[in-house]
């Protein structure tokens, strides 16, 4: 059972259900924790832009959600827009509900999402996610 929802009522192009499922994918190794699969999903090099608006290196990020100072919980994805550069890079603009708990205190945020994709060896990953 996923803890990410996508509210949407647009039907997808293959190719943009692949951009969208990737994001979902990202979400849910966020609230699992999953710091494999977030290192296969994250490419190196990747920076985060917080929700405080500090940037951050993946290594940074990560360590904040391995070491569970960041815990995400839940995920509401709101009708993504996917936009494309070529065929190998993409955007997903959303607004996204996320249940986190950040040095212990629950917060709900709702925060206009930009991720950007690089496809690499045929599979989608995240080059950039700035919240």
């Amino acid at each position: 059972m996923s803890d990410v929802k996508l509210i949407c009522d647009k039907s997808f192009s293959e190719v943009d259900q692949e951009v969208v499922d990737c994001f979902i994918e990202f979400q849910q190794a966020l609230i699992d924790n999953d710091s494999d699969r977030l290192n296969e999903i994250v490419l190196d090099g990747v920076e985060f832009t917080n929700l405080i608006g500090k940037a951050q290196s993946k290594k940074e990020f990560l360590s904040q959600v391995t070491e569970e100072i960041l815990v995400f919980t839940d995920s509401e994805i709101l009708d993504p827009t996917i936009l494309f550069d070529d065929e190998d890079t993409a955007s997903l603009i959303a607004t996204v509900r996320l249940t986190i708990k950040f040095y212990g205190n629950d917060r709900k945020m709702i925060s206009n999402n930009v991720a950007s994709f690089q496809k690499t060896d045929g599979k989608w990953h995240i080059s950039k996610w700035d919240t």
